[in-house]
């Protein structure tokens, strides 16, 4: 019964997935789009996981006989999922023990880390109190002006608290690379999350100054990872070329999170009711 229950989350998921389609819409129907395909199928996998896990390898459910086939099945995935979050977590505090080594200067009456390369680079590196680091070459490269909108980018990532949800996000995304359209929503949720940066940013400053700095940081190739480091540039042409359209036009205010729109993940946790069932 416990194989039947993992077998039907299975096909329930890639279900789901499959009905990815890029939106042309807002940016909260974007996100929220976005983010329920991306993390509604993991989270289903895992709490049906976590319910076989409770009601453990004996018994019955629904009259029908359980075992360990089912129960060793969920335990290594949960335990292949801890791994890859030790991995991430590592590498993530490897990149902050690297940014912590960089000088600390006063930039513009802010304290960052400066970056001894000559490739433009601007980004928090981190996870809930990240880090803002600065490359020479970026401080070489653009005026005063064109720096004020790039500490206002960094800070859009800082309010948002970015560095720590996407390294979640990252770590969804690596334990479910077997999933349909993992990394087209994940790069959705990326161009989002740049999108939202600018607009906070752009509600400060001048955004044809901030597309200007984009474009000059955006010429260089990039240096860090995405999941525990949210940065200026991007190497993705179709996110660079969403961010100046959107600059470009009217900026589109980012609403607050509601709380009802968390409500249809409840749906996930709909396998732990079936542990009342188990004897």
């Amino acid at each position: 019964m416990h194989l039947i229950m993992i077998v039907a989350a299975i096909i329930v998921v890639y279900w789901i997935r499959c009905q990815w389609t890029q939106p042309q819409a807002t940016w909260n129907k974007r996100w929220q789009y976005a983010l329920f395909l991306f993390f509604f199928p993991p989270l289903l996998i895992f709490m049906t996981a976590i319910a076989v896990i409770c009601m453990g390898p004996q018994g019955q459910m629904s009259g029908l006989q359980t075992g360990w086939l089912s129960y060793v099945l969920a335990f290594i995935s949960l335990a292949f999922c801890a791994i890859l979050c030790i991995k991430l977590a590592w590498g993530g505090w490897q990149s902050v023990k690297s940014a912590r080594n960089c000088s600390l200067v006063d930039v513009a009456g802010r304290q960052v880390r400066v970056l001894d390369t000559g490739v433009p680079f601007a980004g928090q590196i981190g996870f809930w109190q990240p880090e803002l680091v600065l490359s020479q070459g970026l401080l070489h490269t653009l005026s005063p002006e064109q720096l004020e909108t790039v500490l206002a980018h960094e800070q859009g990532h800082y309010h948002y608290r970015d560095t720590f949800w996407f390294f979640w996000l990252g770590w969804v995304r690596s334990c479910t690379a077997w999933l349909p359209n993992t990394e087209a929503l994940w790069q959705e949720l990326l161009a989002l999350r740049e999108l939202r940066a600018d607009a906070h940013a752009a509600s400060q400053v001048d955004p044809l100054l901030l597309a200007e700095s984009l474009l000059l940081v955006v010429s260089s190739p990039p240096i860090s990872s995405e999941i525990c480091c949210a940065a200026l540039g991007s190497s993705h042409v179709d996110r660079l070329e969403q961010r100046i359209e959107a600059l470009l036009a009217q900026p589109e205010p980012v609403p607050e999170v509601q709380l009802q729109s968390w409500n249809s993940y409840l749906l996930a946790f709909v396998p732990l009711v079936t542990v009342i069932f188990h004897t």
